[in-house]
Formats: structure tokens, C-alpha cells, sequence
């Protein structure tokens, strides 16, 4: 399967003589475009070779059906949504790029998770709660073709589910706002309307997110499939059938079953019969 937000024909044809593939059968409508190369033999260089032009390809199983996907699980911060929190809540404080290093730092999978979140945390101490309000309202943006992946998996009676190593602040009106059925994130410690810079209760790290797929698989039966972009994700990853690397780190892309460079998140759809 091949697809991008545009596909030339040109680019189709060179990598559809690449495979070998018996036809070029055009699949969805609309963004992102794409088609299918049936009868093609599994070659991963044919992969690099489609990034290479601009394009996301995967080896898509004949029955992997999007009828039995029962449970997708997906991380927040530059996944479901275009930001990472804490980096901008961080602006209030006028410290973003020292958070930020961390942050990109744990995604990388350079430094472990909930230690780096302890650290990030005790740095906001003292921002009014007010803070994160501006957060969402003036700098989260729900990443393009969220929604329509979400009424695609949802329209064959999956689970949705939000699994965060960030807070509840932002995944609760996420989940209001989105109709998602599950939500797992961290809490902030506030006293007096103010952060004091610590997490209540247990910190959700990369095994809580892993936990949290594996209770819903023995309660939902049919492909689990999981969303994400940094390394606290890899666990997840491991528990689902169908993995998804969105705009990852190079240590998620390689560890994931699709990934998605170039396409918006509805991409994931077409990665279904």
C-alpha cells in the first residue's frame, strides 16, 4: 500500500515497476491519496525507497480487516495533538528550552521517562493553574485527520483510548471534546491554584501506558492498534497487534509495524482491508 497527501502518477508508476505489482488499484478517496500494488513480495527496501519520494508504503497483510480492530490506544503530545504540554507551559514560566531539552531528550529514549517528568514538573512549580488553560485554549491544536481516524475506527465499534504520559488537565477535555472511551494520564500536585511542582500519585510512565492496552485486550477481543511518537511508547507498541509510528523518533519508527512521515493521521485507515 503506498500513500501520501498527493500522489504523482509518475512516482506511482517507478514504484509500482519497482515491485512488480499485478495492478494500481486506487483505495479511499479524497486526502491522503492512495492505492494499492497487489501480488507485491515483501522487500523493505521498496519501503526506503517510497520515503525517499515522499511517500508512506506498508506491507499490509490481506486480512488484517479494519472490522476487527476493537481497541486503538494513542499518546497525546505530538500525536493525538500537535504540541507537547509541558513545553508550553513552560513558556508561562519563560523556561521552554531548557523543558524542552528534556522533554526531546526522553522521547529520544536518551533519559528514563518518569525521571525526566519529576524533573520537568519541580521546574513549573509556582505557575497559577490558570497557565494551563491558555495552554489550550491559545496553543493546542488537535493534529490533521484526527478525526477523521477516530470516526473510521469508532464507525466499527472500537475502543478509543488516550494513554499519556501528560496530564489529565488536557486529556479529560480531550476526551470530552473527541467523544474518546478511555483516558490515562498524570495529575499535578495544586495548591492554592498554583502547581508545586510534583505529580500525584504513581507517575504514568511507558508501563502503565503497556498496562493500560493489555487490561483492555483481555476485555475486548480483535486487533489492538497503538499510536505514538517517542520512545515511552515502544512498551504500548509491544502490546498491540498493529503499531504506528506518527512523525516518530527514529528509535520508534524503527520499532513500529507502519509508519506514518507524511500523512496526516487518518493515513492509519488505509493500513486496514
Amino acid at each position: 500500500m503506498l500513500q501520501a497527501p498527493a500522489l504523482a502518477a509518475p512516482v506511482v508508476a517507478t514504484l509500482a515497476a519497482r515491485t512488480r505489482a499485478q495492478a494500481i488499484v486506487p483505495i479511499g478517496s479524497g486526502v491522503p491519496v492512495a492505492v494499492l500494488l497487489p501480488g507485491v513480495s515483501r522487500d523493505d527496501s521498496f519501503l526506503i525507497a517510497a520515503n525517499e519520494a515522499g511517500c508512506d508504503a506498508a506491507f499490509v497483510p490481506v486480512d488484517r480487516k479494519l472490522a476487527d480492530v476493537r481497541i486503538v490506544a494513542m499518546d497525546m503530545d505530538s500525536t493525538l495533538i500537535t504540541i507537547e504540554c509541558i513545553d508550553e507551559i513552560a513558556h508561562f514560566k519563560g523556561i521552554k528550552p531548557e523543558v524542552a531539552a528534556i522533554t526531546a531528550s526522553a522521547m529520544r529514549g536518551e533519559i528514563d521517562f518518569a525521571q525526566s517528568l519529576t524533573r520537568r514538573v519541580a521546574l513549573l512549580a509556582g505557575l497559577p493553574v490558570a497557565d494551563l488553560a491558555a495552554v489550550y485554549d491559545e496553543r493546542l491544536r488537535i493534529s490533521p485527520g484526527a478525526a477523521r481516524m477516530l470516526a473510521g475506527f469508532k464507525a466499527v465499534g472500537a475502543v478509543t483510548v488516550l494513554v499519556s504520559g501528560g496530564f489529565t488537565f488536557f486529556t479529560e477535555r480531550l476526551r470530552a471534546r473527541l467523544g474518546l472511551d478511555v483516558t490515562l494520564a498524570n495529575t499535578f500536585e495544586v495548591r492554592d491554584d498554583r502547581l508545586t511542582g510534583r505529580v500525584e500519585g504513581a507517575i504514568v510512565d511507558a508501563e502503565a501506558k503497556a498496562a493500560a492496552v493489555r487490561d483492555l485486550k483481555a476485555r475486548h477481543r480483535g486487533l489492538a492498534v497503538a499510536l505514538g511518537d517517542g520512545a515511552n511508547d515502544l512498551p504500548m507498541f509491544r502490546e498491540a497487534e498493529v503499531s504506528i509510528a506518527y512523525r516518530a523518533k527514529p528509535v520508534v519508527r524503527a520499532a513500529a509495524t507502519h509508519a506514518l512521515d507524511f500523512c496526516d493521521l487518518d493515513g492509519a485507515l488505509n493500513l486496514f482491508r
